[in-house]
């Protein structure tokens, strides 16, 4: 199950945690340990990047894009962080997620940003998503979840109240058509 990493998540109508109810998780580490990972369709209403920026006293040499910081996860919601491009790499920070995502947590990225540096792509959360050892294939056994590939457009995109929908449509499901109880073949 280690291949999870880079994948997405996709809530099911019977996720059963209110928290979770049609969201879209980038799976950013998964081991027999833990997985941690970040929601990609959930905005915080009332912070745009610029304006942490402005919170943190990181200096904005360009004008940064008004897009919202997402929440990402009720664990450790006072951490921010960048899901990006591979054209950002810090060897001692950045963790390989997929083919070409990346995930960074720490100052340096953000200062990069800011000055207009790389990462070409970038999308900021605050706080994650993490499961204890065997807590997600649980939960994947309890069909909690469906398991979608990467896609540019749900990861970097900024549509996020269209995310859930067009993840389900990419892997060639209608939305209507997923029934909120479970089962197993």
């Amino acid at each position: 199950m280690d291949a999870l990493t880079g994948n997405i998540l996709v809530a099911m109508p019977n996720i059963g945690d209110p928290r979770f109810a049609r969201s879209v998780i980038l799976v950013c580490a998964h081991s027999d340990d833990y997985a941690m990972g970040l929601v990609l369709n959930k905005p915080m209403d009332d912070l745009k990047l610029p304006e942490l920026f402005t919170q943190l006293g990181i200096q904005q040499d360009i004008k940064l894009p008004e897009t919202y910081v997402l929440d990402g996860g009720p664990v450790a919601t006072d951490r921010g962080f960048v899901v990006h491009s591979g054209d950002y790499y810090s060897d001692d920070a950045t963790l390989d997620v997929a083919d070409g995502v990346c995930m960074t947590a720490t100052h340096d990225i953000l200062k990069s940003m800011a000055s207009g540096g790389a990462p070409h792509q970038a999308t900021m959360a605050l706080g994650y998503a993490g499961w204890g050892a065997g807590q997600l294939e649980y939960e994947l056994a309890e069909n909690a979840w469906l398991i979608a590939k990467p896609h540019e457009d749900i990861i970097f995109g900024l549509e996020h109240s269209r995310k859930w929908d067009r993840t389900l449509e990419l892997m060639g499901i209608n939305s209507a058509h997923l029934y909120a109880g479970g089962g197993n073949a």
